[in-house]
């Protein structure tokens, strides 16, 4: 057999036809969800209907689906009594011919419904992560925080459940009109009976959504433990090291374990309440299914239906079991975790609105810097000191843990150094050519100072992905000095190879690495950087030592740090620990 170069597991009497309805090769534009004061129920119907160019087709294509299926018992019992029972040869060919035409029409209306509902469903869920992003890691005003391990478990779980939500736009409103079909072809053919279908159909539906509330409701609080413990996890595996050099394995065992016995508690109960739910929904679908059965059987008895209106009763009837199976046994069930999740989501990403929401602070009008333009005058107020960095300048800082981390918390975030992100003045003022930080806007700060944080974070993808990011300026000639620089000689041979998730196909050091060269190579007239040799050896940070100051010529650099290879290679250094002063390089 031939290979499929495309992939798509065709065969060769397959592969000739064409392919429709292809993804594209980069992911659609996903603009995000506006939350503001919004109730979860009005989030999940305004999620749901935000793809309806998708949503629509695909629901007309599955009303065709499914009305095709139960309208195949009616045209069998038109070709009993019209062909079979006349004998008419002719009449026989034509009902066998729109049967043959009714498959046709709901197999291919089937198809491309199941395609595009599974389109409508990676697209929303593309949406929603893109807003979770955006509102976790890059909130309005900047204001970023490591997000925890929940967040992992509303990305993740809740997206996908919130998305499928939209399968409830598709499925179940082709299924009533299957069942609105149903009632409608019993009318006609015996109206007693039609009208119990009228009837009944909806009660027993109303019935069942009756029994899904306290599912629903606990669907929402199991959903909470689990994300809750996810996160837990999630931390605890972040932040191994940390417990373990504190010594508190046994006091984290005891918590994680503690929160997944609640979960399994949780889960079982879920479990059960599903259960109970699908047997009163079980018995409440097929108590009137075989109610309007036993009526059918009986008007036959009495002569008030044909042999081949029986067939069709019978025939309607039982398609109309699964109609209603499947909205209790599945519809319902996704309602009920489709509003828990949109609830989690929603209060996600409410709450971290209300977190980064900030009192109106007077913006001057700065002009984002073009690029290649001249870098600033940074002045930075820590601790008393003024730390003044001249354009072109390499400074180093000697500073404690914590004051490093406050002053390069403040670099991130513009507006921290105010004190308005959280009420809390931290004592580190920056200024840009005179202009309080927090006084531009985002982009405008952006596009003179970037800082690189000591833990270094990569990208899934290669090494080409991760240093040549959308927002860098790295031709290939900075590209090739950046690494260099960073000392990325001995395993960057070929760019194109991948780093593995998180970068863990790399090494500490090597991911440092990678990680100050993506800084380098941003050619960012204020570099801010925070430690970027802590995992590499003395002598891989001698080399990088040495070759900072030519890749960073003409720009300004500001190295806080605490090894004297690189403070001695600074054209100057402050030292806020009020120690001796760390010896400056004499010449730049």
């Amino acid at each position: 057999m031939q290979s499929d170069p495309a992939g798509l597991g065709r065969g060769p009497l397959t592969r000739w036809l064409p392919v429709l309805l292809h993804g594209p090769a980069e992911p659609a534009e996903a603009p995000t969800f506006e939350v503001g004061r919004v109730t979860a129920d009005r989030f999940l119907l305004r999620v749901i209907g935000s793809v309806k160019r998708v949503t629509v087709p695909a629901m007309l294509a599955a009303i065709v689906w499914q009305v095709g299926e139960s309208a195949v018992p009616v045209v069998m019992g038109l070709a009993i009594d019209q062909a079979l029972a006349t004998g008419n040869a002719g009449r026989l060919a034509l009902w066998l011919g729109v049967l043959l035409a009714l498959y046709v029409a709901l197999t291919v209306a089937a198809r491309l419904s199941n395609r595009l509902t599974a389109y409508a469903v990676q697209l929303l869920q593309h949406r929603l992560r893109s807003t979770l992003s955006t509102a976790v890691l890059h909130p309005v005003g900047g204001a970023a925080r490591a997000p925890d391990g929940s967040v992992v478990s509303v990305m993740t779980s809740d997206v996908a459940r919130l998305a499928n939500a939209v399968i409830l736009l598709v499925i179940p409103i082709s299924r009533i009109a299957a069942i609105a079909f149903i009632a409608t072809s019993l009318l006609a053919t015996h109206w007693p009976l039609g009208l119990v279908v009228v009837v009944g159909a909806p009660v027993a539906v109303w019935m069942m959504g009756v029994l899904s509330e306290r599912l629903s409701h606990d669907t929402r609080e199991y959903q909470g433990l689990l994300a809750s413990t996810v996160g837990q996890a999630s931390d605890l595996v972040a932040g191994y090291r940390v417990v373990k050099g504190v010594r508190a394995e046994a006091e984290a065992t005891r918590r994680y374990r503690a929160a997944s016995q609640d979960t399994l508690v949780g889960a079982r109960r879920n479990a059960g309440l599903l259960g109970r739910f699908l047997l009163g929904s079980g018995v409440v679908s097929g108590t009137f299914v075989a109610a309007v059965m036993g009526l059918a059987g009986w008007f036959a008895v009495d002569g008030q239906l044909s042999v081949g209106e029986l067939i069709a009763a019978v025939g309607l009837t039982q398609a109309l079991l699964p109609q209603i199976q499947f909205i209790a046994s599945t519809s319902i069930p996704n309602l009920a975790g489709a509003r828990a999740s949109s609830a989690r989501l929603l209060e996600l990403l409410q709450g971290n609105a209300a977190r980064t929401r900030r009192p109106d602070v007077t913006r001057r009008a700065v002009a984002p810097l073009s690029a290649g333009a001249a870098p600033p005058v940074l002045d930075l107020s820590a601790r008393g000191t003024t730390i003044r960095v001249e354009p072109g300048e390499l400074v180093g800082v000697h500073a404690d843990d914590r004051t490093a981390a406050r002053i390069v918390e403040a670099l991130l975030d513009p507006r921290l150094d105010d004190g308005v992100n959280d009420g809390v003045d931290d004592g580190v003022h920056t200024r840009l050519d005179g202009i309080a930080a927090g006084e531009m806007s985002p982009a405008a700060y952006r596009s003179r100072v970037t800082v690189a944080p000591h833990r270094a974070t990569l990208f899934s993808g290669t090494l080409r992905d991760n240093l040549a990011t959308p927002t860098s300026n790295a031709g290939p000639e900075l590209l090739v000095a950046a690494l260099a620089a960073a000392a990325c000689d001995d395993f960057t041979d070929d760019l194109d190879v991948p780093v593995g998730e998180g970068g863990n196909r790399l090494s500490g050091g090597q991911r440092q690495r990678v990680a100050l060269a993506r800084a380098l190579a941003s050619d960012a007239p204020v570099l801010v950087l925070h430690d970027p040799t802590t995992a590499v050896d003395s002598v891989t940070e001698q080399a990088i030592a040495r070759r900072l100051p030519g890749v960073r010529a003409g720009r300004s650099t500001l190295l806080i740090a605490s090894s004297p290879a690189l403070l001695g290679c600074c054209d100057r250094v402050v030292d806020l620990l009020d120690t001796a002063p760390v010896p400056a390089r004499a010449t730049r």
